[in-house]
């Protein structure tokens, strides 16, 4: 009989391969459908209109020309506001719903709104603007230890706000069909999308129906309805017609959630050996008018005398959300930039300094095959030196580093597996793909459970009616669906194996389903093919639910649900122009078992690419007047382009040491390092400290009359 666990190594046919995606051809043919895409019959466009003020009482919403342009269907106005106040620009005041999206544009810009504009706060990089205590932790005597430390490296560091900016922005088709709901958002929750929105709209639960087939991208801003989803479904209720909401550019910048900023001044000290024995951080930043959490700091590291205190400014902007691995990209910059700020003032070599340091960390023996195998692939020891290009012209070339970890174990998740009597296979579960290839793995451990040809099973997701999965976020997706997957087909597989038992002739226990076959592992003759075991089953298909609990299957399926990674940037500076250009960036990390090859290493190539953009280019920016956002669109909300991004390698830890642990989550960890990571190549290279992200020409330039280069 077949058991759950994963396969050993000689014995996997498709998991940890490099396989191409399942609906890859879908997407690049313009099959697959988006939230976009989805056209209902006799369906209206929905726009939204939004505060111009970062803060102002709302005093009277007038929608009456509206209500008889032409074309408009149906308006809604948010009566609530009247009398008080908006918080931020982009918030929804008022939204139309008309026959074509030209009409509902020009009918929302024409909704009277008054307004009396009030004071506003959308600088946040003084801590003097925070309100409230701070939050303070304290381990050791950081005092002490500071002025018994051989160097000591003091600076100020700041990351901004930047916003999530997903291809596709928020937004839904909704359409109400009689007493049902029927809804196609884009959205990274399709299980639980629809929670507690039947009674914001008075819709029974059970008759609301959710689809996502595909969506582009949601790096933690897609969870749930929003403010638009319920604009959307009171629309459709009031009109009988389905209506489609997507939220224009600018508001979506605006309004659909941003990474929170930190700034800190940070000292930190160590002893001639390297030895890190003392930190002292002061931190601050903003979220909006969300809350704020003060990031990790020290990050990774567990720096035996620290002192830490977090303090958060409410500004006049749209809420932070979840941004891929939640305030881990802001620790890690904050640390590791202080880090080997203190390397250099040692006049130490920052890779020896890592190394030595990895006693403070919870898998130095991770991280130690990481460094030095990223230092193999990056050429380190031929380009390596101490900080600053003593090289003649205005090309300064450097190294930087840096370390992660995550979490990223399975959230609950159940499946049901169906074998037909055909020999398809159907594997159908309320998971989503972001486009991360959740689809291909859940492909590939079904196939592999049942010893048969990928092309055989179809892989049925996005569905709200379908048996619940958990949000895809935390990087937990890929550790719960591979094994509530794994689980029915080893438990269908096993009611098969007894029905091909007397067929045989053989007990069920020795027998095994392996290159489209049921077999005996005694006798290898004794065999009979997939589609004839199947046609076993008559008429009737065979189908086995499983279901992953974390807490339970952990032991057998998942013994670890942390990870660890380690990244290397090779940048030029030009000090003439303090223009960085990325070279080459390396990225070694760990995930466990990895299911994909293929798709793995895609997260990590994307990951990249999303940290040389903050790192780079990227920043919400705020005028201090008038508290709107000066940058709401893609000509000056700067992303990547393929001429910045440079030379990209990845490698995935596998074997002994690492398939063992059970498949962990990997959409997060691999963005976290970047900013850190080439911050300190900039460093290195040019032999000042830029201390801010985004390293834009006119940091480097200011931070290079400040040392005394230029």
């Amino acid at each position: 009989m077949a058991k759950s666990n994963w396969p050993e190594a000689d014995k996997r046919k498709f998991i940890g391969k490099r396989i191409d995606r399942i609906d890859g051809p879908a997407k690049t043919t313009g099959a697959a459908k988006y939230s976009y895409d989805i056209n209902r019959p006799g369906m209206l466009w929905a726009r939204l209109t939004t505060s111009p003020y970062a803060r102002a009482e709302v005093q009277e919403i007038d929608t009456s020309e509206v209500e008889k342009m032409p074309g408009v269907a149906a308006v809604w106005k948010d009566d609530e506001l009247i009398g008080k106040e908006v918080q931020y620009q982009g918030q929804i005041v008022a939204a139309v719903a008309a026959a074509t999206e030209e009409i509902a544009t020009e009918a929302a810009e024409r909704i009277r709104v008054k307004y009396k504009p009030l004071d506003h706060q959308v600088v946040d990089s003084d801590p003097k603007l925070a309100a409230g205590k701070p939050a303070k932790r304290t381990e050791g005597d950081v005092e002490t230890a500071l002025g018994k430390a051989d160097a000591t490296a003091e600076g100020e560091y700041s990351i901004p706000v930047i916003t999530h900016c997903c291809l596709e922005p928020h937004g839904q088709v909704t359409d109400m069909q009689g007493d049902e709901l029927f809804i196609w958002p884009s959205t990274q929750n399709v299980s639980r999308y629809s929670d507690r929105l039947g009674d914001s709209v008075k819709v029974p639960q059970n008759k609301i129906h959710v689809e996502t087939q595909y969506m582009g991208g949601g790096f933690g801003s897609k969870f749930g309805y929003d403010k638009w989803g319920v604009i959307g479904a009171q629309l459709s209720k009031q009109t009988g017609k389905p209506v489609k909401l997507m939220l224009e550019r600018d508001t979506e910048l605006m309004t659909g959630g941003n990474r929170p900023s930190a700034h800190a001044k940070i000292k930190i000290g160590a002893m001639k050996d390297g030895s890190v024995t003392a930190i002292d951080a002061e931190i601050w930043g903003t979220g909006g008018m969300g809350g704020y959490n003060p990031p990790p700091v020290p990050y990774v590291f567990k720096i035996p005398n620290s002192r830490v205190s977090g303090l958060g400014i409410r500004t006049n902007r749209g809420g932070q959300r979840a941004w891929r691995a939640p305030n881990h990209p802001q620790g890690c910059f904050l640390t590791m930039s202080a880090m080997e700020d203190v390397a250099a003032a040692l006049k130490m070599d920052a890779l020896e300094f890592y190394l030595h340091n990895l006693n403070l960390t919870d898998r130095a023996d991770v991280y130690r095959q990481e460094l030095e195998k990223a230092a193999e692939l990056i050429g380190y020891k031929e380009k390596a030196h101490l900080r600053g290009d003593s090289k003649g012209g205005n090309i300064k070339r450097g190294l930087g580093i840096s370390l992660h970890t995550w979490g990223g174990m399975g959230h609950p998740s159940d499946c049901d597996i169906t074998i037909n009597p055909d020999g398809s296979v159907e594997a159908k579960l309320g998971s989503q793909d972001l486009g991360t290839g959740t689809r291909t793995v859940i492909n590939i451990v079904v196939a592999e459970t049942l010893g048969i040809p990928l092309d055989l099973v179809d892989v049925k997701i996005g569905k709200s009616s379908y048996p619940q999965s958990g949000a895809s976020g935390g990087s937990t997706t890929v550790g719960g669906v591979s094994v509530s997957s794994r689980l029915p087909g080893t438990e269908a597989l096993n009611a098969l194996l007894q029905g091909v038992g007397p067929k045989l002739q053989g007990d069920p226990d020795q027998l095994e389903a392996r290159d489209g076959q049921i077999r005996s592992t005694q006798d290898p003759s004794k065999s009979i093919s997939w589609k004839n075991a199947c046609a076993l089953l008559g008429t009737s298909a065979l189908t086995k639910r499983g279901s992953n609990n974390p807490n339970e299957t952990r032991k057998e399926h998942m013994l670890d649900g942390g990870v660890g990674g380690v990244q290397m940037a090779d940048v030029s500076v030009d000090i003439e122009t303090g223009i960085v250009t990325i070279n080459e960036m390396v990225a070694v990390q760990d995930c466990g078992l990895i299911i994909d090859l293929k798709t793995a290493e895609s997260q990590v190539f994307g990951a990249l690419i999303m940290g040389i953009t903050y790192a780079l280019f990227e920043e919400a920016i705020y005028d201090p007047t008038t508290g709107r956002m000066l940058n709401p669109d893609m000509e000056f909300y700067r992303l990547a382009g393929i001429k910045d991004v440079g030379k990209l390698k990845v490698h995935m830890m596998t074997g002994k040491g690492f398939d063992e642990r059970g498949v962990i989550g990997l959409g997060e960890p691999p963005v976290i390092s970047p900013g850190a990571a080439i911050a300190n190549a900039v460093a290195n290279a040019c032999g000042v400290r830029v201390p801010s992200l985004p390293v834009t020409p006119d940091q480097v330039l200011t931070s290079l009359q400040k040392g005394g280069i230029i």
